[in-house]
């Protein structure tokens, strides 16, 4: 009979599902400030530029904040650290609707990127641990597919409605919809505390295998790669492919379900073969986007290069998170932040280097050549990783047990200390 925790007929627990709902908040709310900043710098006073901050405060606190996160509520139990990251979320949202200050509202964020790193490292862990081995990385995929639904669904909703609300309706509705998460988390997620003993040392011990920061290393360039070619796809659609402004949205669209595909084929095929999946990923996603360089004169050609691009590379993103979480061994909380630090940091560096080859010689298609190189890239890892082998060191799962497992597991303590 299918619990919260595990599933006699194969499919994923449920407690999986509700930790996906919540990175597809947490997804939005990272993601659709991009679509908001002009009207919010028109209420908050500020310029277009300087609203831009609060897309990079958010993503330094999702690179600082995680690991810092992860190690603060490390000896919590993990159902109490995700139903106090979704309600920190949830206040952070609403101190930032209610508030006409820029400082207040960019502090908000930052605030806010805490509780999500803190949600992403320990949610991953309870995932991986209720799916088992055999499905972690499906797992993973499922609770990824969430950020990629964001992008799909939750941004162009929340890009909508901000335009014909204020962007302070954006913020309230992920206000209501994280405190209904975190009531949710408390209904689905077991009130048991972790068998193995955690520990501080444990956590930093873990990080010094060098397999384990090769999946990271991975990681960093795969997203870099992806993402610094979506930053500044906008123009490249515009001005190279001739693709009316009107109808840009509909090719982040495209995108949007290339990366929810991406998603699932990774989950799907992580678990039997992790290497030949990531390795044919990212190679096939450095020779989309060096096929996009000179095809982009095509709308058409653009459009399903877009697509391709999305649906390679975040066929990437689940593999190395499970590898990692796996590698980790006794001590995967801190891996599982570390993960999402890297990809924040391979979206801030990726982001970087392409805006400065947009406004080099390169011009539009800059930003897709220096996609390619960072995907290319991936395969320096993903390679090393391969030659090393990957599997995991012996490892205590934080495992939940229930009150029916604990009482058989009295009864039999008592019938053999009868015997």
């Amino acid at each position: 009979m299918p619990s919260a925790t595990g599933s006699a007929s194969g499919k994923l627990p449920f407690v999986v599902r509700v930790l996906a709902a919540g990175t597809f908040l947490m997804g939005t709310t990272e993601f659709v400030i991009a679509g908001l900043l002009p009207e919010m710098a028109a209420d908050l006073n500020v310029s277009v530029s300087h609203a831009g901050l609060l897309i990079t405060a958010f993503a330094v606190g999702m690179i600082v904040g995680g690991p810092t996160m992860a190690m603060a509520t490390l000896r919590l139990p993990q159902r109490h650290t995700l139903i106090g990251a979704l309600a920190v979320f949830a206040l952070g949202h609403a101190v930032a609707a209610l508030s006409t200050s820029f400082t207040v509202v960019l502090t908000a964020r930052v605030v806010t990127a805490l509780a999500t790193g803190a949600f992403w490292s320990v949610g991953f862990v309870i995932a991986t641990t209720a799916a088992g081995p055999a499905r972690s990385t499906r797992a993973v995929g499922v609770m990824m597919g969430g950020l990629t639904l964001a992008n799909v669904i939750g941004v162009p909703i929340g890009s909508f409605v901000g335009h014909h609300t204020g962007w302070r309706g954006p913020f309230w509705a992920l206000a209501v919809l994280a405190a209904l998460a975190a009531a949710f988390v408390g209904r689905f997620i077991p009130r048991t505390e972790q068998r193995a003993e955690v520990s501080v040392r444990a956590e930093v011990r873990a990080l010094r295998q060098g397999r384990l920061w090769l999946a990271l290393g991975a990681a960093v360039l795969i997203m870099g790669g992806v993402l610094a070619t979506y930053t500044y796809i906008t123009p490249l659609l515009t001005d190279r492919a001739g693709i009316p402004a009107g109808a840009v949205p509909l090719v982040l669209i495209a995108f949007g379900i290339g990366a929810l595909g991406g998603t699932a084929i990774g989950g799907r095929l992580g678990d039997r073969r992790p290497m030949v999946t990531t390795i044919t990923a990212s190679a096939a996603t450095s020779l989309i986007l060096l096929a996009l360089i000179p095809a982009s004169n095509s709308p058409v050609a653009a459009v399903v290069l877009v697509f391709g691009m999305a649906l390679a590379g975040f066929t990437v993103n689940p593999v190395v998170t499970s590898l990692a979480v796996r590698l980790a061994g006794d001590a995967p909380t801190l891996t599982s932040a570390l993960t999402t630090s890297g990809y924040n940091t391979g979206i801030a560096a990726g982001s970087l280097v392409a805006g400065q080859a947009l406004d080099s010689s390169l011009g539009l298609t800059g930003p897709a050549l220096v996609g390619a190189v960072f995907a290319a890239l991936t395969l320096l890892p993903l390679i090393a990783l391969a030659l090393r082998g990957t599997t995991a060191p012996s490892r205590i799962v934080a495992r939940h047990t229930t009150t029916a497992e604990r009482e058989t597991d009295d009864a039999s303590a008592t019938a053999t200390a009868a015997r």
